[in-house]
């Protein structure tokens, strides 16, 4: 298998959001597992032969290679396909640094690609034992609290974040996550409020709110070394 065989979903030619520092293409991988309530993206969720070809995307990235920092894999869930690690490889022979969000759903597929990542953002969306609220899959804590610690271990330049919805998380569970992410050596959190836009939950759309007080915010915030709250 090549690059040539990565489902994509959906490209964006520049942003200066998906990877810290850079100018960059992201790359939308086609496919995700989990069924969170809240995501935005869930035209990306069906494991399915999406609108770009990876020649099309390389093709674009080729001609802008001299006003791009960067790509940054995202999705769905990038590490679902077999073909990520050809295609992060094809994206560093050209000159690019490589990004990746990622839910962390796959342990082994995240430790093949780590090597070829210079920055990765990922989610943790609840205590682990708490999954299944947001996720619909049971189990699905473990995968995550695996990839948490193999993010950590390896050294990458790291965002780790939160989405926040006041049916889905409490404010004391946030918290308690916030102490278990700074304990196991994350540095960089960010906090992102749940955001209507996109989402096909119309339950989650209607109950929208405050989840966080200034004071849990700041207690969260001393924690790590960097700390935001992205508003809706």
């Amino acid at each position: 298998m090549g690059a040539g065989a990565l489902r994509v979903g959906g490209v964006t030619a520049f942003t200066a959001t998906d990877f810290p520092g850079k100018l960059a293409a992201a790359v939308f991988i086609q496919g995700c597992p989990w069924r969170c309530g809240y995501c935005h993206n869930p035209h990306l969720q069906p494991r399915r032969r999406g609108p770009h070809s990876w020649a099309d995307v390389m093709a674009l990235l080729v001609r802008r290679a001299g006003l791009l920092d960067g790509v940054v894999f995202s999705g769905g869930e990038p590490t679902m396909d077999p073909a990520l690690p050809f295609a992060m490889t094809a994206v560093r022979q050209i000159g690019l640094a490589v990004g990746l969000h990622t839910a962390c759903i796959y342990p082994r597929r995240l430790k093949e690609v780590l090597p070829l990542v210079d920055w990765v953002g990922f989610d943790i969306k609840a205590p682990f034992d708490a999954y299944q609220r947001v996720t619909g899959v049971a189990g699905s804590g473990e995968p995550a609290r695996a990839c948490l610690e193999m993010i950590v271990a390896s050294g990458v330049a790291h965002e780790c974040r939160t989405t926040l919805h006041p049916a889905l998380l409490s404010e004391a569970e946030v918290e308690g996550l916030a102490g278990t992410l700074a304990g196991a050596g994350v540095r960089n959190y960010a906090i992102q409020t749940f955001r209507a836009q996109g989402c096909a939950d119309a339950g989650l759309n209607a109950t929208a709110g405050t989840v966080m007080s200034a004071a849990a915010l700041q207690r969260i915030g001393a924690r790590f070394e960097t700390f935001v709250l992205r508003p809706a």
